[in-house]
């Protein structure tokens, strides 16, 4: 038989592939809304399936050149106002669902203005359900008959799943059940539906997926959360209510998983079965999350909010009965739909208080997410290595997997018509746009197990042919208990009873041949009789037997659990010294937490310090560059102005110098012209000895320098005031040249002349002219105070 043969061993795993290197842009589609009966201005008009034209409206601030610009955009494909929520969701939802199913992951978001439909798009409202309701039917359509039985898959805490057998999963669901549940783990089909969204998840479409994996089994996680101000908040958990002191909800923490995906700690995941199932817990999540009444919008979300749909998948074994109990053949894919918070302005909305700081932080997520497309978009356009700054929001923190890793990203922009969104549309739509340049990396298929497939069928056929043969042998049909069955072979084995009617009073052969065939019934049932007491001796025996081997087994089991309990108990011991040796070390860490602290403090200061010791330095060195370049130019100033004053001062001096060589001449000639008088009025001089020696002619033309002091005058000039004496001498050379006639008038004859006629200069003029500097004959004092003599 099948059962009895022993299971094959599950084949080696195929490594994943890597992943490739392609990537698709997102896609990018735009919705446009219809125009409320109150608003009679429209600003948005649908050219064709991909563009879209913005017109100012009237009252709208001109261009420079007073012409009003109408701008267009282009998407992957608009929808305008006739398109029902069928049409939407098979050109941008279905194609993300049918990636999940294949084990891939999807993100898509609505984005847009307050009141722009985003969560219409999203829920839907009755009669008309919206994109979520019609995945969650598409998914358990498509994966309804081959669904794990509740807690096949188990969450490991981590972002990871773990696969247990039947029998484990048995356990854990009446330990579940046995505990009071939150929220309810049972089908919603044996219960009534809520009609408050009944009307929104009734579909009658019964989209699916022909192409599913038959060898494989499903479950469905789903997860609901809110970003609000900037802190994350699960819609799913339920807080024990207090009437006294009610205890606020706890926000949650983002982590990294082991393959660095970002993920939610703590968050709950509740395993569903059905379409209905699954609404009825986002609904319940729905009706949690922050909602508000603003100018704008009567229902405005004050947060956003991110439904999570994760898909575990692991394939069967060889004999297709159970789930393969390998943990890296688990496959975990999650379509993410999120529904983003409008933004608005608050000089619109009249916002104050609470309403104000929402605001605030719903504009600066966006923003953020703004920011980091841009980033995003330029180091991918332009081969820049920026970072991104997904830290800075928790909504682009939490899809950072999507942009850096793999997957399929979407985003639904959804826009308002009238013309008092016309400027807050533009912003949109310059957005929107840009976004559509960004790349994502395409998701790699999902890894074979190497089994062969057709495992489910294979099985299935099997157990319907067992099944027939055993009809067929007589065997146990439409219910028919083995006591009956065996009852019937029993009478069967037994000689059949002759008739027993009498027909005449004299019949001696009926009785007779009754009474042999009791007798031997009797016999019969007396060798059954005691061949059934010898079965139940050995029986009997056998159950002995195996008493006392079970009793051996229990003892030796009682044993083992004595030893396993003693065990614990050490190991209790060493858990509880451990807690305590956790507990100090959590001390201490503290303490150096808190060491930590103090020393970044103190070295934060020091920094400081250093830094305005820096710029301090920094200031002191640039005056000093300033004070050195004044002063090199007061140097090349006063340089300039006294090579001037030297000028003029050599000038001076040089015209001072000719003045002085013009008096002294003025002066030689009035010598000269004393020598030239009449040598008759003088006695002739006796002759010197001197006179007789040669010597060489000599004379000073110029003087040396006389040294003086150099004073300023009130009219500003200068005035020179000599300290020295100057002595001007002329001496007669020895030959003839040196004298002159006295009287050229009486020559003598030649020959004849004698040197009477002849007249010395030392003997016109014995005595030298001698002047002190600075008396009143002297060249200063002539060439400042007397007017200069002109020729003769």
């Amino acid at each position: 038989m099948k059962s009895a043969m022993r299971p094959a061993k599950p084949p080696r795993r195929i490594p994943p592939k890597k992943p490739s290197n392609q990537k698709d842009p997102v896609g990018v589609y735009c919705r446009v809304r219809p125009l409320s009966p109150s608003d009679q201005e429209c600003c948005i008009e649908v050219i064709n399936e991909t563009t879209v034209q913005l017109h100012p409206p009237d009252g709208c601030k001109a261009n420079r050149n007073g012409e009003y610009k109408e701008t267009q955009y282009s998407f992957k494909q608009v929808f305008g106002t006739l398109v029902t929520q069928k049409e939407l969701f098979d050109v941008v939802s279905k194609p993300l669902v049918e990636d999940v199913i294949r084990g891939r992951n999807g993100l898509l978001f609505t984005y847009g203005v307050t009141g722009s439909g985003k969560t219409y798009t999203m829920t839907g409202s009755p009669g008309e359900g919206g994109l979520l309701p019609r995945c969650l039917s598409m998914i358990f359509n498509s994966i309804g008959k081959y669904q794990a039985k509740r807690y096949v898959f188990k969450s490991d805490e981590k972002n990871g799943m773990d696969v247990q057998n039947e029998v484990d999963a048995l356990l854990e669901r009446q330990k579940r059940e046995a505990q009071p549940q939150v929220i309810p783990r049972t089908p919603l089909t044996r219960q009534r539906v809520d009609p408050e969204f009944a009307d929104m998840i009734n579909i009658q479409d019964h989209c699916k997926i022909e192409e599913v994996d038959e060898d494989s089994v499903y479950s469905v996680f789903v997860s609901y959360i809110e970003i609000y101000n900037n802190y994350i908040y699960d819609l799913l958990e339920e807080v024990p209510l207090d009437p006294i002191k009610p205890k606020p909800p706890q926000s949650k923490i983002l982590r990294e998983d082991q393959n660095h995906n970002m993920y939610i700690a703590g968050c709950t995941e509740v395993e569903v079965k059905s379409t209905e199932e699954a609404f009825d817990v986002f609904w319940k999540g729905q009706k949690r999350r922050r909602i508000a009444n603003t100018q704008l919008n009567r229902e405005s979300s004050r947060s956003h909010s991110v439904f999570i749909i994760k898909l575990a998948q692991a394939p069967l074994d060889a004999d297709g009965d159970n789930v393969l109990q390998e943990r890296e053949q688990i496959t975990v894919s999650q379509l993410s739909l999120v529904d983003l918070a409008g933004s608005e302005r608050t000089n619109r909305t009249k916002a104050e208080g609470n309403r104000l700081r929402e605001a605030g932080n719903i504009n600066q997520s966006l923003m953020t997410l703004r920011t980091c497309i841009e980033v995003l978009r330029e180091n991918q356009l332009c081969g820049t290595n920026k970072m991104v700054p997904y830290r800075d929001s928790k909504l682009t923190h939490l899809f950072k997997n999507y942009f850096d890793g793999e997957g399929k990203v979407r985003m639904i922009v959804c826009v308002n018509p009238k013309a008092d969104d016309h400027e807050e549309s533009l912003q949109v739509m310059r957005f929107a746009e840009m976004t559509q340049e960004v790349e994502v990396a395409r998701p790699a298929d999902k890894p074979i197990c190497g089994l062969t497939p057709g495992r489910r069928y294979r099985n299935q056929a099997f157990k319907e042919e067992l099944t027939r043969r055993l009809e067929e042998r007589g065997g146990p049909q439409n219910g028919e208990s083995d006591d009956q069955s065996v009852t019937d072979l029993l009478i069967q084995s037994f000689p059949p009873l002759p008739s027993c009617e009498l027909l005449d009073a004299n019949d001696d052969q009926t009785l007779p041949r009754l009474i042999e065939i009791l007798e031997k019934r009797r016999r019969i049932r007396q060798m059954m009789g005691d061949e059934f007491n010898k079965n139940v001796c050995s029986f009997r025996a056998m159950l002995q037997d195996v008493n006392g081997a079970v009793t051996a087994k229990e003892n030796f089991v009682q044993g083992k659990m004595t030893e396993k309990d003693r065990t614990i108990v050490s190991q209790k011991s060493e858990m509880e010294r451990m807690e305590k040796k956790i507990k100090t070390l959590e001390y201490k860490i503290d303490i150096l937490e808190k060491t930590t602290t103090i020393y970044e403090e103190e070295k934060r200061t020091l920094q400081q310090d250093l830094e305005s010791q820096h710029h301090k330095l920094q200031r002191q060195l640039s005056d000093k560059r300033r004070l050195e370049a004044r002063i090199q130019g007061m140097v090349n100033e006063n340089a300039m102005k006294w090579e001037k004053e030297c000028e003029r001062r050599v000038a001076a001096k040089q015209l001072e110098m000719q003045n002085k060589l013009w008096v002294k001449d003025e002066k030689l000639k009035q010598l000269k012209a004393i020598v030239t008088e009449s040598k008759s009025d003088k006695p002739e001089r006796p002759p010197r000895e001197r006179d007789r020696e040669p010597k060489i002619p000599k004379r000073s033309i110029s003087p040396a320098p006389v040294p003086g002091d150099v004073y300023k005058t009130r009219s500003g000039g200068q005035s020179v005031q000599f300290t020295d004496i100057e002595t001007l001498r002329q001496e007669s050379p020895p030959s003839a040249s040196r004298k002159r006639r006295s009287s050229p008038c009486n020559d003598p004859p030649q020959g004849e002349t004698t040197d009477s006629d002849w007249t010395d200069v030392e003997t016109r003029c014995s005595v030298a002219v001698e002047m002190r500097a600075g008396s009143n004959l002297g060249p200063g004092y002539q060439h400042h105070a007397i007017p200069k003599r002109r020729k003769p």
